[in-house]
């Protein structure tokens, strides 16, 4: 184990063990290495690498402080990860994407206000009607986001946030068979809607589950290049 990584370690577990507090900040340098046991210049590497993966942030003219330890910084160093997948590794990711939407489709079932649902209507209502892909890939992100923030899970809505990321590269709307694609995709949604509108998580869980795998069965027909055009569901 090089000195960077022993800093690393150690300040993770200072982290971890509540010593350093979300937001907090750090101790000056010289005491850091002194309790870490290590030179100015691995600490410094180390706590570039804990930058990097969301867990400190550097405030200009202030210094270096634990961050927020939300679950979207968190999984800043996964998205970068993911949103260089082959096709081959995005659909593998579809069997950990599927479980965890359908239980988020389930918990916004049970937790959800009136004015999630209504917010859901909206955009699937410009959905049905907009012809523009990169428009119609926006307002998809925007409603399985707001299903997934309606669960009430904010580490669930953000990890589910980054597997569909790299999906969006992958346009399935230029296939032959682009206008039942469409249809079978706003259906999908509809169904998601009508079961959080009638509060039943069990009927929630089944939407996102069909959704996704039809969503999966068309990219491996179809097995399109990376692009910047948007993918169904």
């Amino acid at each position: 184990m090089t000195a960077t990584d022993e800093a690393a370690d150690g300040l993770r577990a200072m982290i971890a063990k509540g010593e350093l507090a979300p937001g907090q900040q750090l101790p000056a340098e010289p005491e850091l290495c002194a309790r870490l046991g290590v030179s100015r210049g691995s600490l410094r590497e180390a706590v570039r690498s804990l930058a990097a993966l969301g867990l400190l942030e550097s405030r200009h003219g202030s210094g270096t402080f634990v961050s927020a330890l939300r679950p979207g910084q968190m999984l800043a160093g996964f998205a970068a990860t993911v949103d260089v997948l082959s096709l081959d590794g995005l659909l593998e990711l579809f069997d950990v994407r599927r479980p965890l939407e359908a239980q988020a489709a389930a918990l916004a079932a049970a937790r959800a206000d009136e004015r999630a649902v209504a917010r859901l209507r909206e955009v699937q209502k410009r959905l049905a009607v907009c012809e523009d892909e990169t428009e119609r890939h926006e307002l998809d992100r925007e409603f399985h986001s707001t299903l997934c923030e309606a669960s009430g899970n904010e580490a669930l809505a953000a990890l589910i946030d980054v597997l569909r990321a790299r999906g969006s590269h992958y346009s399935i709307y230029g296939a032959a068979e682009a206008d039942t694609i469409r249809l079978a995709s706003d259906l999908g949604h509809e169904a998601l809607i009508n079961a959080m509108a009638t509060r039943d998580p069990a009927a929630a869980a089944a939407a996102a589950t069909a959704h996704l795998s039809q969503t999966e069965v068309w990219l491996r027909r179809y097995a399109p290049l990376p692009d910047d055009g948007p993918a169904a569901g």
